[in-house]
């Protein structure tokens, strides 16, 4: 017994992934494979310069694929036994992988499974040591050690005080998991192999003394009298307007504008003849009675938005000291409590110094490919399944554009489009619409349903003309039933909440949504029909008991039937 809907829709995503499927299942032997061949090379490429005494620099981003390179070494490292640190070095690294930690279900079956059956997460580092400075990395010094340090252009970021420190020694070894942007220092070194020499800029961060420091303190001191005196004159113009506006002879609490206001000693003011004596408000000219002042805090806003101040964020010194008097704990949340705290507390008056040197490249230079990216003949596979009318062809090489619009045009009868930057298409198509008008006669058999801002109805017809437009009237016989049809969408992470609010057992297992003990909900592409528009089923798997009922009856409240 199963239960299937098919959705139409027309977006990307559900378009391009029932052919990324089949693909996936077609190479999937020889993907594996090759994965497992990758990994394993990748692996040797490390231990061999371990094992000689030299470290490893891994330039990587700071998430993304670094989080697959994470759990290779993880794995490998818990298989061989292996003892030599691995650090994974970037501003956020720590707060990267708690966050990922939380997002199990969305990896793959291989993981999912792990933690189903074993309750281990795979981000649960053992052997990855999270770190956001390089304290830790000089207290090492030369011992053999691998570290993934962002970011992978080698032109800003730890990566690149590491790399100048590293090249030196022809023990050492920088790994690139992806190919360099043109123009980086990273491309640079892929391109030439080493022994060569290479500039690059150092720049370092220096407090400021003496005659600077100086300067600094008076620079800042005059801009503050500035602001001060801008504040000041400011409310003074705002209270000479307000009082100006109040002095008319319009305002109906005055009855003597000459002399309606006399000063006292207290400050306070006497308004006409009305018995009412005010300490410190103004009565507006347009109230009949004494108000207090508004003044509207308007914010300034830019072309990105709301100008925001930092100094509102700052931590005040009193919130400091009671950071400090918390004191260093053990284990990771110590550690970056620790390096938050100091990255506050640095607001010292500093400056950056930066200096050209130039660097003897000595180390071993190597690339293995971990950018995920599809290779020619896949793309050609996934087209060919999509089979699209149109085709738009962006950001490749002039090369690698002009060989796949030259394959596609050979053996295919689609539009291919590879346009320039900055360059304008049309890709719109002329679709076989017709404007009918529906009858009245019709229409008031016509039991429609509310869907968000529509109205949806099955309709039963027979087009016919009238004055020149097409008419839809009613069958002159009677219609053949239909299949009933479910309108509507669902995502299993709302149907998984609906289904807890409703007190039933849920949860991700596999890309799929297992309810109770026994049964399970998935979406599964339609991939018998090549060039569908992304046509995808809810099928619903289990033993006809009480739950497959119940959970069945609750999935069709969520869609309108017809």
């Amino acid at each position: 017994m199963y239960f299937s809907r098919h959705l139409n829709g027309t977006a990307l995503g559900s378009f391009v992934r029932p052919a990324v499927l089949i693909t996936d299942a077609y190479n999937a032997l020889n993907n594996h494979v090759y994965k497992r061949q990758q990994d394993q090379d990748f692996i040797d490429a490390l231990v061999k310069v371990l094992t000689s005494g030299g470290s490893v620099l891994l330039p990587v981003d700071t998430a993304g694929r670094v989080l697959e390179i994470l759990l290779i070494l993880e794995q490998y490292w818990t298989q061989r036994h292996l003892v030599y640190p691995i650090y994974f070095l970037t501003n956020v690294s720590t707060s990267t992988v708690d966050y990922v930690k939380s997002f199990l279900e969305w990896m793959n079956d291989s993981i999912s499974k792990s933690f189903e059956h074993t309750r281990d997460n795979a981000f649960l580092l053992k052997y990855v040591t999270l770190i956001i400075n390089k304290d830790e990395l000089e207290r090492l010094g030369d011992a053999p050690k691998v570290v993934l340090a962002s970011m992978a252009s080698l032109e800003v970021g730890f990566s690149h005080d590491i790399f100048v420190e590293m090249a030196n020694e022809a023990k050492n070894l920088v790994l690139f998991t992806e190919k360099g942007q043109f123009g980086t220092l990273a491309r640079m070194l892929q391109v030439d192999p080493p022994p060569k020499a290479v500039k690059v800029t150092m720049s370092k961060r220096i407090p400021l003394v003496g005659d600077e420091l100086k300067a600094y303190e008076e620079e800042q001191e005059r801009i503050k009298k500035d602001e001060a005196l801008k504040a000041s004159l400011s409310k003074k113009e705002e209270m000479k307007a307000s009082l100006g506006s109040n002095l008319k002879a319009s305002d109906p609490m005055v009855t003597d504008a000459s002399t309606s206001r006399k000063p006292s000693n207290a400050g306070s003011y006497l308004v006409g003849n009305v018995d009412i004596l005010i300490d410190g408000f103004v009565p507006p000219s347009t109230s009949v009675a004494p108000m207090f002042p508004f003044f509207e805090n308007t914010s300034e806003w830019d072309d990105f938005g709301e100008v925001i101040n930092p100094d509102d964020y700052m931590m005040k010194p009193d919130e400091m000291d009671n950071i400090s008097m918390l004191g260093a704990g053990d284990g990771m949340e110590s550690k970056l409590d620790e390096g938050s705290a100091r990255l506050l507390l640095d607001s010292k008056p500093s400056k950056v110094i930066s200096n050209e040197m130039t660097v003897q490249v000595k180390c071993s230079l190597a690339y293995m490919d971990f950018e995920g990216r599809s290779d020619g003949r896949s793309v050609k596979s996934v087209i060919a399944h999509v089979a699209p009318l149109k085709l738009v062809l962006i950001h490749g090489s002039a090369e690698a554009t002009e060989h796949l619009k030259m394959h596609c045009s050979k053996n295919s009868d689609l539009h291919v489009y590879a346009p320039q930057i900055e360059e304008t298409i049309d890709v719109t198509s002329d679709l076989c619409a017709y404007k009918v008008q529906l009858s009245e006669k019709l229409m008031s058999n016509v039991l429609s349903k509310k869907l968000g801002e529509h109205e949806i109805a099955w309709v039963d017809a027979e087009v016919g003309k009238a004055d020149e437009k097409l008419t839809l009237l009613p069958p002159s016989s009677t219609p053949a039933s239909h299949k009933s049809v479910l309108v509507g969408d669902l995502k299993l992470a709302d149907f998984k909440q609906f289904l807890a609010n409703k007190g039933l057992q849920v949860e991700f297992a596999g890309g799929a949504l297992r309810c109770g003990e026994y049964i399970t909900l998935r979406k599964i592409g339609d991939s018998n029909q090549k060039g569908s528009t992304g046509s995808q089923q809810i099928v619903i798997e289990g033993p006809l008991c009480e739950d497959y009922y119940n959970i069945r009856e609750l999935l069709y409240s969520h869609f309108y039937l017809l």
